[in-house]
């Protein structure tokens, strides 16, 4: 555990579930038992919690990592397995081909560093080129741009490099990955490029998100684990730790160093990039965005940028732009950024299509989101909202409406092409994802898919959507985001 007795602590209260040391037992005694410190697999500095639902909730929380945890490595294999049969089959021409390639000995093996190796998520998606009709200076480039990336850096190196400069253009920085003191090893990976001409300078920093196939990436999703920092509030700590929190120690300005560390610490190596870039060229705005797991790294990035007041980087962050993003801290937390966030003037855009289930957890009440949130529905119509619809994914009033949409979803995936044309239909992994999604709904409206579609369909002309110095440029008032 990450408590060590005898050292100044970094945050002011914790709760930490461990569900390696859940046992049968003491999990269903959680259920019946107000004091938390006599379950073994809860480290925490509070004695008591009295909500049953509370008790509930972190019941299911250990539950789900258990499970997941119990099945890490054939669903890693699994994962590994598919995406490589994926690949074989496209690198040979489908079923076909490669039987023809097998006849004649010339089966192409794909490498899984190749600029042609494709992720099971990019799968889900088979874009690369950015929509020529949105570019600069229309009120959803930044979105449209964003987005892109965020699938894109679900793939390997090679692809990103391939993508950024072939398809789009601009300049790759570099593709990272990450180390996590926590896990003890690399889990976090990140893409940044740059988008330079005449008329604009802009860095983009991408943080990848959850892959499918990783018991840890859906371990840190359903954790309730959190610390308290002072004059903060509550962050959850597995995406603290994945943005590079320090053991022991949590965010000392500085890296301590530790020797046992085989690659850099995410927010750190960033932001030290980001200054050396900003320094150099005085132009130079910055975005940060993520997708799923990689929205919540990019909602945190700026929290500790604010923390260690490094005032450079805040002066040139254009804006946040998340897409499926999950709560990241409690109510408190969430004032906390919003009042950062005016007062550095930079813009945080939450985007969520339909009924994604990743949004909605963990639960409200825990946790709370901050910034505007941009909700679209399954006709790709864009609403700027307070809050989404039903705001715990397991909702009874939601029950019936989820499924309802995740069969018109089905049918949609039909007509699809004939509405919009042959870049929007969806591929055959797309569609066995959307009938998946018969049993749960919102699984199949996290996949970027819909969130790419959404940012070209969805054709929003409030101001709202500009970027903040262009709307300076034109003279409109900025107004602050709702505290």
């Amino acid at each position: 555990m990450e408590v060590t007795p005898g050292r100044k602590q970094f945050y002011s209260n914790y709760m930490l579930l461990n569900p390696k040391k859940a046992s049968f037992f003491d999990l269903t005694a959680l259920l019946f038992s107000k004091n938390l410190k006599k379950r073994k697999f809860i480290e925490t500095s509070i004695e008591t919690e009295d909500s049953f639902w509370y008790r509930l909730v972190i019941f299911l929380s250990t539950l789900l990592q258990k499970f997941l945890l119990s099945i890490k490595t054939p669903m890693a294999l699994a994962g590994q397995t598919f995406e490589d049969m994926l690949n074989l089959f496209t690198n040979n021409g489908g079923l076909f081909g490669l039987i023809k390639k097998v006849m004649t000995g010339k089966v192409v093996i794909p490498s899984r560093e190749a600029a042609t190796y494709v992720s099971a998520v990019g799968y889900t998606d088979l874009r690369k080129d950015l929509d020529k009709q949105i570019i600069y200076g229309n009120s959803m480039y930044y979105p449209a741009l964003a987005i892109m990336t965020c699938k894109a850096v679900y793939n390997n190196a090679a692809y990103n490099k391939s993508i950024i400069e072939n398809n789009w253009g601009m300049e790759v920085i570099g593709f990272y990955n990450y180390w996590n003191d926590y896990l003890r090893q690399p889990d976090t990976q990140v893409t940044m490029f740059r988008n330079k001409t005449s008329e604009h300078d802009t860095i983009v920093v991408s943080f990848r998100g959850t892959q499918p196939f990783s018991a840890d990436d859906w371990c840190s999703d359903a954790d309730l684990s959190w610390y308290e920092f002072p004059n903060i509030g509550k962050i959850h700590s597995g995406f603290l730790k994945a943005l590079g929190m320090q053991k022991l120690v949590g965010w000392p300005k500085f890296v301590i160093p530790d020797l046992t560390r085989k690659a850099p610490l995410a927010y750190y190596d960033i932001r030290d990039r980001l200054k050396d870039l900003l320094k150099n060229s005085p132009e130079a705005k910055v975005i940060v965005t993520g997708h799923s797991l990689g929205g919540a790294l990019a909602a945190l990035f700026p929290a500790i940028l604010f923390y260690h007041d490094e005032q450079l980087v805040l002066e040139r962050m254009e804006g946040v732009y998340t897409f499926g993003q999950p709560r990241v801290g409690d109510e408190a937390f969430a004032g906390y950024m919003e009042k950062n966030l005016n007062k550095n003037g930079i813009q945080f855009y939450r985007y969520v299509y339909c009924n994604d289930i990743v949004p909605r957890v963990p639960f409200d009440g825990m946790f709370k989101h901050f910034g505007t949130c941009v909700y679209y529905n399954s006709k790709y119509q864009a609403k700027i909202v307070e809050e989404v619809p039903y705001l715990n994914y397991f909702s009874l009033f939601g029950f019936f409406p989820m499924h309802m949409n995740a069969i018109y979803e089905v049918i949609r995936s039909f007509t699809m092409k004939a509405k919009y044309g042959a870049d929007y239909t969806d591929g055959w992994l797309m569609f066995g994802v959307r009938l998946f999604g018969l049993l749960i709904p919102g699984v199949a409206n996290h996949c970027p898919q819909d969130y790419v579609n959404s940012t070209r369909l969805g054709k929003p002309d409030d101001v709202l959507f500009l970027p903040l110095h262009t709307k300076k440029a034109l003279g409109f008032e900025v107004p602050l985001l709702a505290a």
